[in-house]
């Protein structure tokens, strides 16, 4: 019995999508706690903890808000997690798990190829969402005034290594085209085929690189490191290392996964309370996630796993219906704003979902 099977992985997709396109909503809100995503904000800890204290009815909302974020590095561990069954196991694995389908080694098609399908696997949503959204951008208020650099460096997934990432990425969540861009690129170039041993390594290095900028957590050094591949190495070597570790041994039973469960949702919360422990969190997010996935019913499990089926679309859409549908919850229609929002998010990558097949396809 291997760690997740396909339906599974699916459920995780889901799970980490809602996470990410209900916090990309809500944070946008001027009565919602902010969160610690690029840089660590003592302050937003303290709010988070006066919420908990004195839970108002809003708190299910505030936490989506603070934590929603963290639906990247599911994303990221699940990436991690599909090379590896897709290129590195035994055809046995490879069926059984992730969706993915036995291929040739990446050696024999090349480096250069290997990131080229995996390029070309992401521009055309990317390109997809940039220029709908940048009709629907113009068209509304608060427009955003793109230069001709910008657009270049985000349609060639090179905009991360901006010097002000968070200023001049826009929609902000396709930052994470390249963010995905440059794991492909550490995964091909030094992990692929190697012993664990590596990617151990490179977590321990990357983990040191945003550690040594404990004396400014807000600043921007640590908002360029996050916004790249040192900042997700963590969960994307999580999932290197779950499908090159995991053997054919018996299901570890429901006991276990709820304790993992428990505990990761007490871990989350107490290493979120300082910079150096927050680096850490991730780790317990995709400990959460799949004891969470692992716990479900199976009606249950089916309906993360539908979301999951169309994740790709929902986030590729998702900043379009927000810029047309935030103002309704900025002008006090909080729910209300927030309801038309994920209903028209989920039609339209219903629609976004056959497009992008359509275009994968030829």
């Amino acid at each position: 019995m291997t760690l997740l099977n396909r339906q599974e992985c699916a459920a995780l997709r889901g799970a980490a999508i809602i996470g990410i396109f209900m916090h990309n909503y809500l944070h946008w809100l001027s009565a919602m706690v902010k969160e610690n995503e690029y840089q660590f904000h003592q302050g937003n800890v303290d709010r988070l903890m006066s919420l908990l204290a004195a839970p108002s009815w809003d708190l299910p909302l505030q936490l989506f808000s603070f934590f929603g974020h963290y639906g990247v590095p599911v994303f990221l561990f699940l990436s991690g997690y599909g090379l590896v069954l897709k290129y590195e196991a035994s055809p046995s694995h490879s069926n059984e798990n992730a969706g993915s389908s036995p291929s040739h080694s990446s050696e024999e098609e090349g480096v250069a190829s290997f990131l080229w399908k995996h390029f070309m696997k992401l521009f055309p949503m990317m390109l997809l969402g940039f220029a709908v959204f940048a009709m629907v951008d113009w068209i509304t208020p608060g427009r955003h005034h793109w230069t001709w650099q910008d657009i270049i460096m985000q349609l060639t997934m090179t905009i991360n290594f901006s010097s002000v990432p968070d200023k001049v990425i826009w929609p902000g969540p396709y930052w994470f085209f390249g963010l995905i861009m440059q794991l492909y690129i550490v995964y091909r170039l030094l992990l692929y085929r190697r012993h664990w041993g590596w990617t151990v390594g490179a977590v321990i290095v990357c983990w040191a690189i945003q550690q040594s900028c404990m004396g400014s957590p807000d600043g921007n050094a640590i908002n360029i490191i996050r916004y790249n591949c040192i900042g997700g190495m963590l969960p994307f070597g999580m999932g290197l290392l779950a499908a090159k570790l995991q053997t054919d041994k018996p299901d570890c039973g429901l006991g276990f996964y709820l304790f993992l469960f428990l505990i990761s949702i007490m871990a989350v919360i107490a290493l979120s309370l300082s910079f150096s422990t927050w680096l850490w969190v991730p780790a317990f997010i995709v400990l959460l996630h799949v004891g969470c996935v692992k716990l479900l019913p199976q009606w249950c499990l089916k309906a993360f796993a539908w979301v999951g089926g169309v994740s790709a679309a929902i986030f590729v859409c998702h900043p379009i219906t927000r810029k047309i549908f935030i103002p309704i919850s900025r002008h006090g229609d909080l729910l209300d704003g927030l309801a038309i929002y994920i209903v028209t998010t989920i039609v339209l990558a219903m629609i976004f979902n056959s497009i992008i097949k359509t275009i994968s396809h030829r």
